[in-house]
């Protein structure tokens, strides 16, 4: 099944979240204007683009442990996803994007997205914490009863009625 290229052609509201490295909490505007770019380079037009948030990173991205995130809200076709995201594999200064659409979003939820505040880990005590030893075992057989409450194996012959099956 071949796509139309009119059904590629149509315009769509995306949401793009840029994560650059460290480098753009100094070049704030020159990150902006770079995300701008990637967008209007492949026939976007921005709507809103502004920095997110710096955060420590939950992994390594390219050696970098720290981000900044700057997101923007755009039109676009729908084939020029693609070629967004490959610039920004293409940039050293991007470490990553990620595009999803948002027709439901009007401009003034754009405008409110903020970033959710990080809350601290709560630290417990070791003595605090559920010991392993105190669960009780864990049987995915079910529950065993005597030998007799099952039925005969399958080497044993049923036991004709009144007699005790025989046992070695």
């Amino acid at each position: 099944m071949a796509k139309t290229k009119a059904a590629d052609n149509t315009t769509a509201q995306y949401e793009a979240m840029f994560l650059f490295g460290p480098s753009a909490t100094a070049d704030l505007e020159g990150a902006t204007t770079l995300a701008r770019s990637m967008i209007e380079r492949h026939g976007g037009s921005v709507i809103l683009i502004k920095r997110w948030d710096e955060r420590k990173l939950a992994y390594e991205v390219n050696g970098q442990k720290r981000g900044t995130y700057i997101i923007a809200y755009f039109n676009a076709p729908g084939n020029a996803v693609g070629p967004i995201e490959r610039d920004v594999k293409l940039n050293e200064q991007v470490l990553r994007v990620m595009i999803t659409k948002a027709d439901h979003m009007n401009q003034k939820e754009m405008e409110a997205v903020e970033p959710q505040r990080i809350e601290p880990r709560e630290e417990r005590n070791p003595w605090d914490r559920p010991s392993w030893n105190d669960r009780p075992p864990r049987d995915d057989r079910g529950p065993r009863g005597p030998r007799d409450d099952r039925g005969p194996r399958r080497d044993e012959a049923p036991a004709p009625a009144g007699e005790p099956a025989a046992r070695e």
